[in-house]
């Protein structure tokens, strides 16, 4: 099950932007952070056909009942490719509690706490908390560890002999 929800911040010219933010909920990594001025159903497609391609299909994917998602063309898509929507009912944020949980994190370790005089700014600082965010933060669901801990691979030091 994944689930997937919108926050919405603002550069320092006061311009608006969104991240669209997609979890895995059961391991609780972020899969994905999507930036920019205005996102709509078609982002939401892409960076979802982005994401089945690299980790394949969930059975579900739960969000609430924003135009973005609810607009005929994502569920269709969504059903299309072998999954299936699961939207909580309105005005009901705890029923998708794990992308809640997650938005909250993300504004108040780190939105609230930045700057940004660009929207490239916003993307790239974005990245780089997502990926500490999956490696390295401990999650206090997972025992303290991050959902998706960087893995070192050491490779044989002995010289190659032809």
């Amino acid at each position: 099950m994944w689930s997937y929800d919108f926050v919405h911040c603002r550069t320092d010219d006061g311009k608006a932007f969104r991240t669209l933010n997609i979890i895995d909920e059961y391991s609780r990594e972020c899969l994905a952070i999507c930036v920019d001025r205005k996102l709509n159903s078609g982002n939401v497609i892409d960076v979802l056909s982005d994401l089945f391609i690299l980790r394949g299909v969930p059975s579900f994917i739960r969000s609430d009942n924003g135009p973005e998602f609810v607009a005929k063309a994502v569920p269709d898509w969504i059903k299309a490719v072998g999954a299936k929507t699961a939207y909580i009912e309105p005005g009901s944020p705890w029923e998708n509690g794990y992308c809640e949980s997650f938005n909250a994190r993300f504004r108040d370790e780190f939105l609230n706490g930045e700057i940004f005089y660009s929207l490239r700014e916003a993307q790239i600082l974005i990245e780089e908390w997502r990926k500490h965010y999956n490696t390295k933060r401990p999650h206090s669901a997972l025992g303290y560890r991050p959902p998706a801990p960087e893995t070192i691979v050491q490779m044989d030091q002995r010289p190659i002999m032809h």
